[in-house]
């Protein structure tokens, strides 16, 4: 130990004089470094004499990722040395470029396994330069070997939603089945993060929609079984408690009935308190007509669960409004509307409309009163109606009053009423006929649609039945029944394509010598019925003008698509549609209409433009029809 002090002392006091006598021995001369070593450049060029070298440092270090696909592209994302490479700083020293290179492979061993891949074989070459010492480039070669499967799922539930399974109570069976049979990452699918997290929260989705609102994880993890390449996965969803209906909180109310939007509610107390029951709720408060905006929401306090408050916040519509319109329709050429809505006619729940239209062809006035909404959405409704409709072969003038009861829900619409009817029939250069008729009549619409305004996917289907009694100007009495049958598909037809049909029927049964007001009777023709006929010009001939028949069918195949990517709401379709009216079904001759279409999916609905071609007249016809109110 003295010798070494002693010799330290030495050197201290000889390390001036060394110092300048540095310039004595030849420079060491650069060696290659290994591929593990950190990068160098050489040494910048040599100032003034005497003056220290500056810091190696290097430009851009090209990066060559090879791999599939995209895990190359997943690599060139989030890899620090490619996104680095890519930026090309001049300031980054070797060690740094080192430090980078050194960590890839952990770093791309942790990338590969969110994508299920948990053994890759990763090689990396660094590339020097011309010089044999500056890197210019590396190449990373990622082999990622098979992707883990998802091998077994194992989810197991707490809180109530356990008990009440426990207990098989039905609401709580039905959800812990929806919630394993729905689980998206199903055994046997491979195994990916981003695949393991969707799949946990859209199993939090579903526990709260069915009611258990502060549903949580208690834990989970993925498990990885390297030999056999599979992921066992294992949850435990703490459901928090089940929500059940106790009082509506309901503010905004001004002029309205409280009861009014308890009938819209639909529900007692008691019933979970699902997301299905809010967001159906608030739909039919919206569709009530007496709303401007309609907000629904659950109190989420864990300590009322058992009794939980639906907070319901309403700013009523204007208790009158007037709307006038200016309109075109190839059925009924152009028209001027005015409406009038009271929302609370006398102070009493009901609300009034009354709309007067006049056009070239079609003039009119329809009035109704009809109750808010009771219990299961009945309404009771009185109103009538006086139309005068022009065609190329008659006018007809119709009177029409009508007492009922309606029902409208998410997908059932219901009326039944009974209805008094007058028409005045008069075919040009003719004397006028009339009928008079009472009867009992139900009107009833199906509907499952993937969107009510614009649909793509779905169904819908309108029945009408009616049984009455009718006296004409140059008839005898009678009891006649009326039927008529809608039905409406939609179905995508691959990525781009998307197909509609629809079929049609009716028929009125009624005694040799009994006639009934043309409204009961059918014509076809027009935008909505045989396009490349004008509306209402298909039916049986009548006093030398083609009249009502008693027998319906029409039909109609049209396959339409967007016309370009960038404008996805502007379609072209083609279509042919069949069908005509006559005195019976056997004497139906049908006549046919092909044509190409312009459709724009507005949000308020399909504007469309068609040109079809008649096969019985051999000419073209064009149908458009658009509206625009203010």
């Amino acid at each position: 130990m003295t010798f070494g002090r002693a010799a330290l002392a030495l050197l201290a006091a000889l390390a001036p004089v060394l110092s300048g006598c540095a310039g004595l021995w030849p420079a060491k001369q650069p060696v290659s470094a290994p591929v593990s070593a950190p990068i160098s450049t050489p040494a910048a060029a040599a100032g003034p004499a005497g003056a220290a070298s500056a810091p190696a440092s290097m430009s851009a270090v090209a990066i060559d990722v090879k791999a599939p696909g995209e895990l190359k592209a997943l690599l060139e994302r989030h890899l620090d040395l490619v996104r680095l490479g890519r930026a090309a700083p001049a300031d980054v020293d070797d060690s740094e470029w080192s430090r980078l290179i050194d960590a890839t492979p952990a770093q791309v061993r942790d990338l590969l396994q969110t994508e299920g891949y948990f053994s890759p074989v990763v090689r990396l070459q660094r590339n020097a330069g011309p010089d044999g010492v500056r890197i210019e480039s590396v190449t990373l070669v990622v082999e990622p070997g098979p992707q883990a499967n998802v091998g077994r799922v194992t989810l197991d539930v707490q809180g109530e939603l356990d008990s009440g399974f426990e207990a098989k109570e039905s609401h709580a069976v039905s959800t812990l089945a929806q919630l394993r049979d729905r689980f998206e990452l199903k055994p046997g699918r491979p195994f990916r993060n981003e695949s393991w997290s969707s799949a946990k929260n859209s199993a939090l989705v579903l526990l709260r929609a069915a009611g258990y609102a502060n549903a949580s994880y208690s834990g989970t993890s993925a498990s990885v079984d390297v030999e056999s390449n599979t992921v066992r996965l294992f949850l435990v969803v703490d459901s928090g408690p089940l929500y059940r209906l106790g009082m509506l909180d309901i503010e905004g109310l001004v002029d309205h009935d409280v009861q009014t939007v308890r009938n819209l509610a639909m529900s007692q107390v008691g019933v979970p308190v699902t997301e299905t029951l809010l967001l159906d709720f608030q739909e039919r408060l919206q569709k009530a007509g007496l709303f401007d905006s309609v907000n629904v929401t659950l109190d989420p306090d864990p300590e009322q669960a058992a009794n939980a408050t639906v907070q319901v916040r309403l700013r009523e519509a204007a208790m009158q409004v007037y709307t006038v319109g200016l309109g075109f329709s190839a059925n009924t050429g152009a028209r001027a509307s005015v409406e009038h809505v009271y929302r609370r006619v006398f102070g009493y729940a009901a609300t009034a409309r009354n709309k007067i239209e006049l056009g070239d062809k079609r003039s009119a006035w329809e009035g109704e009163i009809i109750a808010h909404p009771g219990r299961r959405l009945y309404r009771n409704l009185i109103g009538g109606a006086v139309e005068k409709l022009k065609t190329d072969t008659d006018t007809v003038l119709s009177q029409r009053l009508r007492i009922g009861r309606t029902q409208d829900t998410q997908r059932l619409e219901r009326l039944f009423f009974a209805e008094a009817e007058r028409s005045v029939r008069t075919p040009v250069g003719a004397e006028s006929s009339s009928a008079f008729a009472l009867s009992a009549n139900f009107h009833g619409g199906w509907r499952n649609l993937d969107n009510v305004i614009l649909p793509t996917r779905g169904a819908t289907l309108k029945v009408e039945l009616g049984v009455g009694r009718s006296h004409g100007s140059d008839a005898k009495s009678g009891l006649f029944t009326r039927t008529y049958g809608r039905v409406v598909g939609y179905l995508p037809l691959g990525q781009t394509w998307y197909g509609q049909a629809r079929l049609e029927l009716g028929r009125v049964f009624l005694p040799s010598g009994v006639v009934v007001p043309d409204s009961k009777l059918f014509r076809a023709g027009g935008d909505e019925s045989v396009r490349g006929y004008s509306f209402r010009s298909l039916g049986p001939q009548v006093d030398g003008a083609v009249g009502g028949g008693i027998s319906l069918a029409t039909a109609s195949v049209e396959l339409a698509r967007p016309i370009s990517a960038r404008l996805p709401s502007l379609w072209g379709a083609v279509f042919i549609d069949a069908g005509n009216a006559a005195t019976s079904f056997s004497s139906l001759k049908p006549v046919y209409g092909t044509g190409v279409g312009v459709r724009w999916r507005s949000p308020v609905g399909p504007l469309r433009l068609d040109w079809a071609y008649g096969s019985e007249t051999r000419e073209g016809r064009f149908h458009f029809s658009v509206g625009i109110a203010f």
